[in-house]
């Protein structure tokens, strides 16, 4: 065997052996969306929130939002429309509520799709939190699908009882889930 062969021959085997180690996994991913929070109209709150489909009609939602009172309670929802435009937070409609149920805690066995457990400030005014949402979906087209909805950070906390709202006051920042 020639030496320019036998290197030939050396350097492809590499070549296949490297691009072996560099392939993709063959396992699906898990659907994911974001939620970039922007304040509203003469708030400063912001964050981010990540959801992501961990089985059948269950979503870990993680993030971090600032701006907020320091050791404050706020209501947290995901509303009907992924619009933010009108400054206040209201072009997002109400609660998301695929099954037309009364609102309450969203550990409960009935509440809207959209109730989420309120956020909890530090002394800092920022809130961390990652939870296991059910009865909900990521990317999946079905209707209780969160993707293309709003994400609403509210002033107050959650009562979890008053119909429809949880009156949780006004709207302090607002996302589109994408």
């Amino acid at each position: 065997m020639s030496m320019r062969f036998g290197l030939s021959l050396a350097a492809a085997t590499a070549v296949l052996v490297l691009a072996g180690c560099g392939s993709t996994s063959t396992s699906p991913t898990k659907p994911q969306a974001v939620g970039e929070l922007e304040a509203t109209r003469g708030n400063e709150v912001k964050g981010t929130v990540r959801f992501m489909q961990t089985a059948d009609n269950v979503v870990l939602a993680s993030g971090q939002i600032t701006g907020l009172k320091p050791n404050s309670e706020h209501g947290f929802h995901i509303h009907d429309k992924g619009d933010c435009s009108s400054g206040d937070g209201m072009s997002a409609g109400g609660h998301f509520n695929p099954t037309g149920s009364a609102h309450g805690k969203f550990d409960a066995d009935a509440h809207h799709g959209g109730d989420l457990p309120s956020l909890r400030a530090d002394a800092n005014g920022v809130a961390r939190f990652n939870t296991e949402i059910r009865g909900i979906s990521v990317k999946t087209g079905a209707a209780n699908d969160i993707t293309g909805r709003g994400l609403i950070v509210h002033a107050d906390p959650d009562d979890y009882k008053t119909q429809p709202t949880g009156n949780a006051g006004a709207r302090l920042a607002c996302a589109v889930i994408k």
